[in-house]
Parts: structure tokens; sequence; C-alpha cells
């Protein structure tokens, strides 16, 4: 582990550079750069061939490999808040404001709007 800054070691047990480091050293600590630089990797057991053929004609139709289309599913869901944390925004919101509508005041608009 010449010339690194040893921080830490990664799963090989080779000693991780720090980013300053990193590039000039990336001769010497290739497999550390690519363990450093990937994304997590994720495993999925038990899902059905059903789903699996579902999620595999969705990925067709975007013309996307299952794992571009996965990762891009992935990425949309975690970039939204929890429904749970949604609904409480909801509550907190309408308690400030003090707004009550009946819900047939709100089918009623509804309604209408098909019209």
């Amino acid at each position: 582990a010449r010339g690194f800054t040893e921080t830490r070691k990664c799963a090989t047990g080779h000693f991780m550079c720090s980013p300053q480091h990193l590039l000039p050293q990336l001769a010497n600590c290739h497999s550390c750069f690519q363990n450093d630089s990937m994304s997590v990797q994720i495993t999925i057991r038990g899902v059905s061939e059903q789903v699996r053929d579902e999620l595999a004609i969705r990925a067709a139709q975007r013309r996307q490999s299952m794992q571009q289309f996965l990762r891009s599913e992935l990425e949309r869901i975690a970039s939204r808040p929890p429904v749970e944390a949604w609904l409480e925004e909801v509550r907190r919101r309408k308690q400030i404001t003090e707004t009550n509508i009946e819900t047939s005041a709100i089918l009623r608009a509804r309604d209408a709007d098909r019209k």
C-alpha cells in the first residue's frame, strides 16, 4: 500500500485511496477505484415468473434492458416521498388552513368536470 492514504480497506483487502490521492494512485489501486466508484448491486429473490415477464415487457416497450428499466423505476420511487410522509404533509396543511370541504362537494365538482 505504498503511497496510499490508508483510510480503509475494500472488500478484497486492498487499501482504499482517499479522494485526493485516488487518481495518482489509480495504476496501483485499480480494483479499489473500481469498487469505490461502482453503484451498489441489489439482488431480489423470489420474484415470480409472471412478475418478471411483465417487467420484461415494460422494459421492451421502453426499448430498455431489464437493468435499465429497473434502475430507472427504483430511482423514480426513491425520488418521491413515501405515501405516509405525503399524507402527513397533507394533514398538516389541512390543519394549518383549517379548511373543511364536504365529500359531497368534492364529488359534485369532480362530476361537473366530467361533463
